[in-house]
């Protein structure tokens, strides 16, 4: 472990080095692929430099111990190594869970997609509502929010809500919120009382940029057509929607939220070698262990990872059987704790799988 870490410090430093250089600076493309480079691993030398200055002071403190101190700085020394011992246990732990293997998405922008399930009208208000908490808990964090295609129901509902989230660090803090969301609840329109459970589903992709998958274009077939949303006279004059088939897999995606037929090119685009990526990424994760098969099911109440329980004011993860409260809040967006805890499980996990 010292010794990765080591190597890591030197790399770097490496890295400091060649971008202090004047024939570095002009190569904008070598700079930022430098910058983001050394940004991953800057937290991790930091770390690393503390262990060993506190190592060393550990050292310096036993040595003038073993060299007779009266009884006043003796007490005090041993005081002292007490503290520098917890702190270097601390930091040990904390370095052992930096060089957990990285999910290299994980920095990227996400497309996320969220579909009401089963349910009916209640399904498609509980995927508005869904969309509202991710656009609150983005807005918190200022990342951009930006819609790719939405259908809406008859009652201010979606029956699919597309959109991008842009920000670092995107995919790291919202992957653990792909699959079935259930809520239970009184509709509005439910005169009795009655408690509902409908569910929505959630996918989230990390933006897949053109260096991470090629798409041939003459696999693509791409139609204009009028957009069917909102968007005064221009949407009946000029067809500017677009949807792109994908030849070898039959995949579809569609883009009218612009006014311009390429700005809707762009976003459809985008979108496909998105869940192209994401079909690649599968299975890989497939091939090395055998979880996660998929993002979303079939929308099916038994196939839930979350609860919201709104008589009972109650959100349950059954993943990790976490139970939270406060429902309105979560609903607007503060699900920083939520999302702690995952990471945090997740990563005691990795911990627990790596040989001692």
């Amino acid at each position: 472990m010292m010794e990765r870490l080591e190597n890591i410090e030197k790399r770097y430093e490496e890295i400091e080095r060649l971008m202090s250089r004047p024939e570095v600076a002009p190569d904008l493309k070598q700079l930022q692929s430098l910058a983001q480079e050394r940004a991953g691993i800057e937290e991790t030398v930091a770390r690393y430099r503390e262990y060993k200055a506190a190592a060393k002071e550990l050292d310096d403190t036993r040595i003038m111990l073993d060299d007779g101190l009266d009884e006043e700085l003796t007490a005090l020394a041993r005081q002292e190594i007490a503290g520098l011992e917890s702190r270097l246990e601390r930091l040990h732990a904390e370095l052992k869970a930096a060089l957990l293997p990285k999910d290299p998405n994980d920095q990227k922008d996400i497309i996320m997609e969220i579909r009401a399930g089963t349910g009916g009208e209640e399904a498609a208000l509980f995927a508005a509502d869904m969309f509202r908490m991710y656009s609150r808990y983005a807005q918190s964090r200022n990342w951009g929010i930006d819609i790719i295609s939405a259908s809406e129901s008859g009652k201010g509902g979606f029956k699919e809500v597309i959109f991008e989230i842009k920000g670092r660090g995107a995919f790291s803090r919202l992957k653990y919120e792909r699959g079935v969301h259930r809520v239970q609840r009184v509709p509005l329109t439910e005169a009795s009382g009655r408690i509902h459970t409908s569910t929505a589903t959630v996918a989230v992709l990390p933006k897949a940029e053109e260096v991470d998958i090629s798409i041939n274009p003459d696999e693509l077939r791409i139609d204009i057509f009028h957009s069917g949303g909102a968007g005064g006279q221009n949407v009946n004059k000029v067809a500017t929607a677009v949807r792109i088939t994908h030849m070898p897999t039959g995949m579809v995606v569609a883009c009218q939220d612009e006014r311009s037929q390429l700005q809707n090119k762009v976003k459809a685009l985008s979108l496909l070698r998105s869940r192209l990526l994401d079909i690649e990424r599968r299975q890989q994760e497939e091939k090395i262990v055998q979880e996660r098969r998929s993002q979303v099911g079939g929308g099916e109440r038994a196939e839930k990872i979350r609860t919201y329980n709104f008589p009972q004011d109650r959100l349950t993860d059954h993943r990790i059987g976490l139970t939270l409260h406060n429902l309105p809040r979560i609903m607007e967006g503060e699900i920083d704790e939520m999302i702690d805890t995952l990471a945090t499980t997740e990563q005691t996990r990795q911990l627990e799988a790596q040989p001692a």
